[in-house]
């Protein structure tokens, strides 16, 4: 029997008892560099998932994957702020307290659903220089040079973060951007005192921080790493969001932000001009809609790829029983990596900016589709990836952080920004503070050539100046019939996609809570390499032999990604609030 609603005795189905550990890495170049894991989390068994208990609250929720940035959110809706002013003021707060991840020199995306039953999406992704070209990183011969797409100045795209929570607080806050940006400026003059969850996230990075003087200064302790219970000041990233706080926006675009920004740029033989960053936009536009099971999905339309290939896996598993199936289970496991196989063929075949090629969604989401592509999953045996191709026919041309708000008064927020990799470049232009984000390796450096996330993409997410690149994230809001149910999203580059979408499978199908959705083991599949990821439990040895003798070749990744979800109990009607294992240093808290 399909459990509909919302269950709690859980894990008796699940199948085996395996020592999950978090790991911290930083991960560039390789398959899956996603966000940096705390290795002193603790150690989870999924018989252990049994135990979990999410936070619970009355009125209101924030959840981050850094505690102080969460107690901010929460602090600003106690002083009468709604889930908008909390969102960007936590965003702020993620700038100061979460480095490597939060952002102000990247970019996101930010779902909204308000009170009055509206949802809306932001776009402040990053653009592509307008001196960008399609063959950018590639040599005379024509092949990609590798690393100029994620350690030079020619990686770094245009930032969207501040004119992203401007614009969001303009529109939908009732705060000033004074109120909001205090605490973020206060973190950074004052300083936090460092947690072991932070030192490690610091740690991956030291070598680097210590080939840049003006990042050293910073982010090493006269030349030492830092150790839990010292105090990281940033007082120069104080002093450019009290600009910001200022003078809005503009401080960033126009004024001696981005002239710093600029002249780092030159000097590092970059490509970055004032123009690029004058005539930098955000854009509104309508969320990525679907329905599974009574549930209504609300997620980010392209540029993002994570709200349609979301649904599109959605839609081609939606008439297999995998409440019945059971979660880890042989079948379980075989239809949503085929699913995903499929969708992620058609993801990185078809999608891009939309002020550049067209998406076509309709068809990407439509019935006839998905049942096109269930027709072709067997039974009995994996499809090899190089048997599958972009479904529609030939294309023709026409670590990141996460946070979930819920508010006394029914408004609902969930954002994903980046800088791509742990710190991004890792390099800060002159005194301004903040890292400068690698984002433009999302782009296709050379069709057919794999990223550093290992995506295989086409020619709709080429380079072309002043396009954004095609993302992964996927900030995601879930109705059940007209009121918010769940909020959910990860960072993790390629794995948010499976790793938002399994947060909502295990609860609505799987009968978790969303403590337990949020910490049990995962599995990804992104069409290349034709390999499926898993962390250690998802699956017992048994069902492991199974599916090997179907075909399938697993590795096993310890953790990734950072699942940071609420769930509003349809029974109780209490905000039931997650912070992944794998970010100890994060909170959920309510009020």
């Amino acid at each position: 029997m399909r459990r509909r609603h919302y269950g709690w005795a859980v894990v008796a189905a699940l199948s085996v008892v395996t020592t999950v550990q978090a790991a911290g890495r930083a991960a560039p170049n390789s398959v899956i560099p996603s966000q940096a894991l705390d290795s002193s989390a603790p150690p989870t068994t999924v018989a252990a998932l049994a135990h979990n208990r999410p936070v619970l609250a009355r009125h209101a929720m924030v959840v981050s994957d850094q505690h102080l940035a969460t107690e901010v959110g929460l602090k600003i809706l106690k002083e009468g702020g709604n889930a908008i002013d909390a969102a960007v003021a936590v965003g702020y707060a993620q700038a100061v307290v979460n480095p490597c991840c939060g952002n102000i020199g990247g970019g996101g995306f930010m779902v909204i659903h308000l009170a009055n039953g509206r949802t809306v999406f932001l776009d402040f992704r990053e653009k592509a220089p307008l001196k960008a070209t399609p063959t950018l990183y590639q040599n005379a011969k024509g092949q990609v040079v590798p690393g100029l797409s994620t350690q030079t100045f020619l990686a770094v795209g245009v930032p969207g973060t501040v004119l992203g929570l401007d614009t969001a607080l303009r529109k939908y806050g009732t705060m000033t951007r004074q109120q909001v940006m205090a605490p973020a400026i206060r973190l950074a003059r004052k300083g936090f005192v460092l947690q072991q969850g932070d030192v490690n996230v610091l740690n991956t990075r030291v070598k680097d921080f210590a080939k840049h003087p003006n990042v050293a200064a910073i982010f090493l302790n006269h030349g030492k790493p830092y150790v839990a219970g010292q105090t990281l000041r940033q007082p120069q990233l104080a002093r450019t969001l009290e600009l910001i706080s200022r003078d809005g926006s503009r401080a960033f675009y126009r004024g001696s932000i981005a002239r710093s920004i600029v002249a780092a740029s030159r000097s590092h033989r970059g490509i970055l001009s004032m123009k690029d960053l004058a005539e930098y936009t955000v854009q509104w536009a309508r969320p990525v809609e679907c329905r599974y099971h009574g549930y209504t999905i609300m997620s980010d339309p392209p540029p993002s790829s994570g709200g349609v290939t979301i649904c599109e896996i959605l839609q081609i598993i939606k008439p297999y029983p995998f409440a019945k199936w059971g979660y880890g289970s042989v079948n379980s496991i075989h239809y949503l990596v085929e699913a995903e196989r499929r969708a992620f063929a058609d993801r990185n075949t078809y999608l891009g900016d939309p002020a550049f090629v067209h998406n076509p969604i309709g068809q990407l989401l439509s019935a006839q589709h998905a049942a096109k592509l269930r027709a072709g999953i067997r039974a009995d045996a994996a499809t090899p990836s190089a048997q599958i191709k972009g479904s529609l026919g030939p294309y023709e041309g026409t670590d990141t952080t996460d946070y979930s708000i819920v508010d006394r008064h029914g408004n609902a927020v969930g954002v994903t920004f980046t800088i791509n990799y742990l710190f991004g470049l890792g390099q800060i232009a002159g005194d301004t503070g903040f890292f400068l984000n690698n984002e433009m390796d999302d782009f296709t450096s050379k069709p057919g050539v794999p990223n550093s996330f290992g995506l295989v993409q086409g020619r709709a997410n080429q380079i072309e100046p002043g396009k954004r690149p095609l993302s992964s994230m996927a900030p995601t809001i879930v109705l059940r019939g007209k009121r918010v149910f769940m909020v959910t999203g990860s960072p993790g580059g390629s794995t948010i996609i499976s790793t938002t979408l399994e947060s909502f499978l295990n609860v609505v199908d799987f009968g978790m809570n969303v403590q337990q959705a949020v910490n049990a083991p995962r599995v990804h599949e992104q069409w290349y390499p034709d390999v499926v990821f898993m962390e250690p439990g998802l699956i017992s040895p048994s069902v492991e032999r199974r599916l090997q003798a179907m075909g399938y070749r697993f590795k096993v990744v310890k953790s990734w990604g950072a699942d940071e979800a609420i769930v509003i109990n349809p029974r109780t009607h209490l905000l039931e609030g997650a912070n992944d294992r794998r970010r100890p240093a994060g909170l959920a808290a309510g009020d």
